[in-house]
This record gives structure tokens, C-alpha cells and sequence, in this order.
């Protein structure tokens, strides 16, 4: 029975290694789609436009809200951040599972738009060591790392609208425990309706006695 894809939404910390895992993830396995997000921030050295993100002007993103081409947006910092539509859903309907790197607010408004849609939170193993990576990226100023970690008080009050926290210390082993809860997410009845709707039908055929 193909199955069709699952939504994975990843947020988590600034500086908690998301990316990272994310790009493990894909690499390690052939079951995912990465989502490439659109952004009105500046590109950080290293990062390619259409891999990490799509850089776009802030005209060009307000377009797009109002032309209904995403399927989230969110303000993060002072910078728009969101998920084309149409990718998405083409990947979900091939039977790939799309694993979208989202803040908190974005992922709260896609679990309202797509319930069956898994969310996942990663954290350090301590805050002292959230400070330490985003002091250890070099491309931050003190102003922005600040704000970054006052961000993140108000995300923490968030967690429990997730599904599963995942706590980032090493990377190997956080890549497997995200493969192996994704996985076992496709097992969720929540995910199998038509499934449990199919033996609930066969059930009441045998009950009558039909073959």
C-alpha cells in the first residue's frame, strides 16, 4: 500500500543545530524531501540561494502572501521567513515525507492547516550550550545574539504544542532517533484512515457472513 507522505516540521532554538540535522538526515536516508524556505534576511556566508534558502525582497515576499503562495509565513527577527505551496504538496502526494524547517509560530499555523503533520523540537542539552554555538557561528553580533536568546525564552513556552523533543548533542545519534520517529509516525491511526476505514468495512462484510 503506497502511503502518502508525512509533513515534518522541525523548529528549535537558534543555534541548535537544525540545519545540520536536517541535511544529515536527507543525506543518510532516501525517504525525505527537504523544503528550501523563502527569506527577506541577508544570505550568511556559505549559504547558496535555492539550497538553504530563497532569498528574496521584502516586496517580492508580500506578494506572495497576498497572492496565497505559501503555506506559512512568520516574522522572525525582523525578517519574513515561509514555505512555497506547491512544492509540498506535489512531494506529500509522490509518498515523500517533507521535512520543513519552521520557528514556532509558523509550525503552530501549519499543525492548524495539516493535523497530521508531525512536530519536532530541537534543543541543545543546555542553554549555556546555546549561548556557546551561537557565540561559536562568528557571524553574529552581540546585539543579534541577545536578541536571539530573549527569542528564545518566548519559544520555550511553546514546546508543548510538539510532538517530540529531540535533543541535539550528538549528531549521529539525534539523526537516527529523528529517522526512527518519523518513521514510526506513519503507523499513527491519525495516519491510516483510509486503511482503518478499509477493515472496518471488511469486518462488517464477515459479520454477515460474506466472503
Amino acid at each position: 500500500m503506497k502511503h502518502k507522505g508525512i509533513l515534518v516540521v522541525v523548529s528549535g532554538f537558534s543555534g541548535a543545530g537544525k540545519g545540520t540535522l536536517m541535511k544529515q538526515l536527507v543525506k543518510t536516508y532516501d525517504a525525505y524531501a527537504l523544503s528550501v524556505s523563502m527569506t527577506t534576511r541577508a544570505p550568511r556566508p556559505g549559504e547558496t540561494e535555492g539550497k538553504d534558502y530563497f532569498f528574496i525582497s521584502k516586496e517580492e515576499f508580500e506578494k506572495k502572501i497576498a497572492d496565497g503562495a505559501l503555506v506559512e509565513y512568520a516574522q522572525y527577527c525582523g525578517n519574513y521567513y515561509g514555505t512555497p505551496k506547491e512544492y509540498v504538496e506535489k512531494q506529500l502526494e509522490h509518498g515523500k515525507d517533507v521535512i520543513l524547517e519552521i520557528e514556532i509560530q509558523g509550525a503552530l499555523k501549519i499543525k492548524e492547516r495539516f493535523p497530521s503533520a508531525l512536530l519536532l523540537f530541537v534543543t541543545p542539552p543546555s542553554m549555556k550550550e546555546l549561548k556557546r554555538r551561537l557565540c561559536g557561528r562568528g557571524t553574529e553580533t552581540e546585539e543579534i545574539i541577545r536578541a536571539r536568546l530573549s527569542r528564545a525564552g518566548e519559544e520555550a513556552e511553546g514546546i508543548e504544542a510538539y510532538d517530540y523533543l529531540v535533543i541535539n548533542d550528538d549528531l549521529e545519534t539525534c539523526v537516527k532517533q529523528m529517522h526512527a520517529l518519523i518513521q514510526g509516525a506513519h503507523s499513527a491511526p491519525l495516519r491510516n484512515e483510509a486503511f482503518i476505514a478499509n477493515i472496518r468495512t471488511q469486518l462488517e462484510e464477515l459479520s454477515k457472513g460474506e466472503k
